[in-house]
């Protein structure tokens, strides 16, 4: 009775409905309760629908602090994207919190804005509420933030990127260092080979003055000017100076200038291969403005297909990316190694399609 007594006198004196409380109402352990509450599948369908009754009825509300003190871990996921304002990200995240969602995690979302001091001070930040797990765009980040990672042992997973075994030209391009993991679980693309097959998709057009058109300049951008190099060179065709290279954040805007002064500087060239689809639907759109004619006069292509590439006129011919299937795989495989398995592809290659369209 005392015990019992106990219990009451501390739920009257902090106001709140405990763990404990549910799970002696509900007739099951505190265990069970945190499971059900999760999501957790395991968990008795009845069970589950015993306890949200219970926690309903008696209004419980968790307390993550002291769930996160008991476990040594929270139970959210922070996610580290670049931008929100990008598309190409809004799909990845949407993907990757419905997949955490089901499992039973929260997600706490930090945007880097490309900028890798920003990212070491966020992930500082998040490091602080003790993460369940860690999901980070790239495999380029300072050595600071590198050394978080590694010395907090969070469960990790890149994201959009793949390791490169030639490095080359790629390494010089980049002057954010590499991870250093031994095998860094991460899901995307080798954003070099998608560069190289859009380049080769318009030198079977035909191309041979095929400019190089990109901004915001971060490291897959630069992984894709690579790939674009080495189809140029192999098929004897590269010139430096087609190479328009703007650190601007990529918009329709930039696309539109950068469109109309490779026609005036370089009016031989055949074709345009944006490294993004908004620079490139503001090329179409200027094309039209000028009456430069698409593609018998200059072909355009973009990269990611975004939304309403495939509404241009004409349409936009452009790399898809796998990015929704990037956010569920990397959830996936960051839940396998929150759980202490070993994904057994530690390195998900989800490939690229060229979608050709009138454009190019």
């Amino acid at each position: 009775m005392k015990q019992a007594s106990d219990r009451s006198k501390s739920q009257r004196s902090t106001g709140r409905i405990t763990l404990q409380d549910v799970a002696r109402t509900a007739g099951v352990s505190p265990s069970t309760v945190s499971r059900a509450l999760r999501g957790e599948r395991a968990v008795d369908p009845d069970l589950v629908e015993r306890v949200l009754l219970v926690s309903d009825q008696l209004g419980y509300v968790p307390d993550p602090a002291a769930r996160a003190l008991a476990s040594q871990r929270s139970d959210h996921v922070t996610i580290l994207i670049p931008l929100l304002s990008n598309t190409l990200f809004v799909d990845l995240l949407e993907a990757a919190q419905k997949t955490l969602r089901t499992a039973g995690f929260q997600t706490l979302m930090g945007v880097t804005h490309y900028n890798p001091i920003e990212e070491e001070l966020l992930l500082r930040e998040q490091l602080h509420h003790r993460p369940a797990g860690l999901l980070i765009t790239g495999l380029d980040h300072s050595q600071a933030t590198q050394k978080l990672m590694e010395r907090s042992k969070v469960p990790c997973v890149h994201l959009m990127d793949l390791p490169i075994s030639d490095q080359g030209d790629v390494a010089a391009l980049n002057p954010i260092s590499t991870s250093t993991e031994a095998v860094p679980y991460c899901v995307g693309f080798r954003q070099t080979d998608a560069g190289e097959a859009m380049t080769k998709y318009l030198l079977l057009k035909g191309k041979t003055h095929i400019v190089f058109a990109a901004a915001q300049l971060d490291p897959r951008v630069m992984q894709r000017l690579w790939g674009w190099r080495k189809a140029l060179k192999q098929a004897g065709v590269y010139n430096a100076s087609l190479e328009w290279l703007n650190p601007a954040p990529s918009s329709l805007i930039l696309g539109a200038q950068m469109f109309e002064q490779i026609m005036k500087q370089s009016p031989d060239v055949d074709a345009i291969f944006f490294c993004n689809d908004d620079l490139a639907q503001g090329a179409l759109l200027a094309a039209m403005r000028m009456g430069v004619s698409v593609p018998s006069k200059v072909a355009i292509a973009g990269f990611n297909d975004l939304t309403g590439s495939d509404q241009m006129w004409p349409p936009l011919t452009t790399v898809k990316t796998p990015r929704a299937q990037v956010g569920e795989s990397a959830a996936q495989m960051l839940l396998q190694l929150i759980r202490g398995e070993t994904p057994e592809v530690p390195q998900l290659d989800l490939g690229f399609e060229i979608i050709s369209r009138q454009s190019a």
